[in-house]
């Protein structure tokens, strides 16, 4: 079964850019060329499904993590800093009203 599964990671990109469709057909293929039993082929669609998601999950946070690292190193605020300097600003201002209102 491991060999089935590594044979649909070949299916392209990898299973996190692969469709349900895909996966499908491709089980299909195995099962007409005899190497998956009818049987089989629903348990290794469900597994290569899981993969899929599991790939995409750690691409989606590799992609992340990548981001942040480029933000960090261009100096660009994140929308944290931003909404922390919109606060000290709205402080600030209230502040000024309270000084000037005395």
């Amino acid at each position: 079964m491991k060999d089935l599964i590594r044979k649909g990671l070949s299916l392209g990109l990898g299973l996190a850019v692969v469709s349900r469709e895909q996966i499908e057909k491709f089980v299909d293929e195995m099962v007409k060329k005899g190497e998956v039993t009818s049987s089989e082929s629903k348990d290794l669609i469900r597994e290569l499904l899981e993969k899929g998601e599991a790939e995409k999950k750690e691409m989606n946070t590799r992609i992340h993590d990548q981001l942040e690292k480029l933000l960090m190193e261009f100096n660009i605020p994140t929308k944290a800093d931003l909404e922390r300097l919109e606060k000290r600003i709205l402080d600030l201002e209230n502040t000024v009203k309270n000084l000037e209102n005395r």
